[in-house]
C-alpha cells in the first residue's frame, strides 16, 4: 500500500446534523461499531453546528466568502475529535498516509480535513458546497468506489444533496443515503463483494 493508494472503498460522511437529534450520534457509532470491521472505511465529518456558527458569523460581521469557507471546514476538524474520540477503535487523520497507516493497523480513519483541503483548494468558496461534496471530491482523491451519506431524516421538500455534489462526484462512483432512523441497512451499504441493492438506504441518483 502506498501513501497514493490507501485502498479505500467506501467514503462515509457522517452528518453534523445528527447532533441535533437525541441518540441520533450514538446509533450512528454503535452501527460503524458494529458494521465496518474488515472493510475500507474512511469517515469523514459534517458540519452541523459547527458550520451553523460560521453561516451565523457570515450573516452578522459580514467576513467574506472565503474566510467562511475554510472557517467551516475547521468545524469539520471539530467533529472529526468528537467523532474520533467516540468511535472505539478510529483515528484521527488529515492526510493519505494517514488514512493508509490507520487502515493498515485495522483501525478507522476519521479525516479532519482543513489541512489537505487548504493545500489542494479542489471546490468553489460558496455556501452551496458542503460537507457532501467534500465527501464526493474525497472519494475521487482517494480512488474509492462508493460514498455513503449518513443524514438525520429524509426531509419532504429538502434536497438529498447540495448542488456541486454529483458534479464532484467522479464517475462510476455509486452514492447513497442511508438515515439515522434506518441503521441496519449500513452493513449491506458497505459491502464490498458487490454494489448495495436498490432498498439500501436512498440512492440520490
Amino acid at each position: 500500500m502506498t501513501v497514493t493508494s490507501p485502498a479505500v472503498h467506501t467514503v462515509v460522511k457522517v452528518g453534523g446534523g445528527l447532533l441535533g437529534r437525541a441518540g441520533a450520534l450514538d446509533l450512528v457509532v454503535e452501527a460503524l461499531t458494529a458494521f465496518r470491521t474488515g472493510r475500507r472505511v474512511v469517515v469523514l465529518p459534517g458540519g452541523g453546528p459547527f458550520a451553523d456558527a460560521v453561516r451565523q458569523m457570515f450573516k452578522r460581521i459580514k467576513i467574506g466568502e472565503d474566510a467562511a469557507h475554510w472557517m467551516a471546514i475547521l468545524g469539520m476538524d471539530q467533529y472529526a475529535h468528537a467523532l474520533a474520540a467516540r468511535i472505539p477503535g478510529a483515528a484521527l487523520v488529515d492526510d493519505p498516509l494517514g488514512i493508509a497507516e490507520a487502515l493498515q493497523t485495522g483501525r478507522l480513519p476519521v479525516i479532519a480535513p482543513y489541512r489537505w483541503l487548504r493545500a489542494a483548494d479542489p471546490l468553489p468558496h460558496t455556501w452551496e458546497v458542503t460537507s457532501d461534496t467534500i465527501a464526493a471530491w474525497l472519494a475521487g482523491a482517494l480512488g474509492a468506489r462508493r460514498v455513503v451519506l449518513i443524514k438525520p431524516i429524509h426531509s419532504e421538500g429538502k434536497k438529498l444533496v447540495d448542488g456541486y455534489f454529483l458534479r464532484s462526484l467522479p464517475q462510476g462512483v455509486e452514492h447513497l443515503v442511508v438515515t439515522a432512523e434506518d441503521l441496519g441497512q449500513l452493513d449491506v451499504a458497505l459491502r464490498e463483494d458487490r454494489p448495495p441493492d436498490r432498498d439500501t438506504g436512498r440512492r440520490t441518483g
